[in-house]
């Protein structure tokens, strides 16, 4: 029994599209695979796999880091795992039934990386899949090698972008696409091309969503901008989870000489009395997006790592429940290391 486990982002969906087509080409009956993904925060996911089961498993796109134990797991079960990533990995465990392709660098992604492992076969989904990751150049890069026209590189970067837009969430019910929904709708398409010229698809579905969102990002309360970092903070709202990346990325992309965090709010209830139902705590913690500046595409992964529930790459990344009272602290963190 084969697993899939892949980030619900741009980069992991389109990773794995790549070589599903690919092992079609060669193999139209392949069997269908289980599935595990989730929201782009949901990283933990290789704990997921039964390894009583599992006879093989394909990881995309989730930090070995956070799945080191599940991994060494497999490992010891003898179960095969081919693992491609381009976050952090602590230490990789050391067996001849890990196969993986790892690279850290911050202009690199999994479905670039996946893209050089098929020696190009999907391109057009790559370049799609690294506009989605905000790799603007690394993908303008790919385009140019292939010499896609102008025009066709936009649209590539929409699709990317509106894939990748439909990962954030706090769960799946805030977002419009369940991650394994879409793969399976995108992975009918070998040219990404062809579903955007396709009337009614998921592009222009996600598309309208999109901008809608988008617009009421434009509002967002504006909590620091100087020289070093600009900070905005949106409600605690599925519109707002949404969006908090692809806005994260868009102001990276405005403003590339500085930091930019996307501060969207949370509101846990803990303690709850079961004696005295109306009796609770509320403990306010946000989610925050961190983006390196794009000059400067270091560090984001370990000054999220060092506050709990952070992690990332060094271009972007996030922390999924930040204390409020540790906000202030973050900040200063950010602005300093990027002074």
């Amino acid at each position: 029994m084969h697993y899939d486990v892949f980030n619900g982002d741009a980069d992991g969906i389109i990773a794995l599209l790549q070589l599903r087509l690919s092992q079609r080409k060669t193999n139209p009956s392949l069997k269908e695979s289980i599935l595990i993904t989730g929201v782009k925060r949901d990283i933990s996911l290789l704990k997921k796999v039964d390894a009583e089961l599992a006879t093989s498993v394909t990881v995309l796109d989730i930090s070995l880091e956070k799945n080191n134990e599940a991994l060494a797991h497999l490992l010891e079960k003898e179960v095969k795992v081919f693992y491609v990533d381009h976050h952090r990995t602590g230490d990789i465990p050391q067996s001849t039934f890990l196969t993986s392709l790892i690279n850290t660098d911050a202009n690199t992604c999994t479905s670039l990386l996946i893209n050089n492992h098929l020696n190009g076969e999907f391109v057009n989904w790559a370049i799609a899949a690294a506009f989605g990751d905000n790799m603007q150049a690394s993908a303008e890069k790919l385009a140019k090698k292939y010499n896609l026209p102008v025009k066709q590189q936009a649209l590539l970067k929409e699709l990317g972008i509106y894939i990748n837009y439909n990962g954030y969430g706090r769960s799946v019910d805030d977002l419009h696409f369940h991650p394994a929904q879409l793969f399976e709708k995108l992975s009918t398409y070998s040219d990404p091309l062809d579903l955007i010229d396709e009337t009614g698809s998921v592009f222009h579905q996600l598309k309208t969503a999109y901008l809608a969102d988008m617009a009421k990002a434009k509002n967002s309360t504006v909590l620091i901008n100087n020289q070093q970092l600009s900070a905005v903070q949106l409600a605690d709202e599925p519109w707002a989870r949404r969006v908090s990346g692809v806005f994260g990325n868009e102001l990276a992309n405005a403003s590339p000489d500085k930091a930019h965090v996307v501060v969207t709010l949370n509101k846990s209830t803990l303690n709850k009395n079961t004696s005295n139902e109306s009796a609770t705590n509320e403990a306010t913690t946000y989610t925050i997006s961190l983006r390196a500046p794009l000059s400067n595409k270091q560090g984001a992964g370990e000054l999220c790592a060092s506050f709990p529930t952070g992690g990332g790459r060094a271009a972007a990344a996030g922390i999924n429940a930040l204390p409020a009272e540790m906000l202030g602290d973050f900040f200063d963190s950010v602005a300093k290391y990027y002074a």
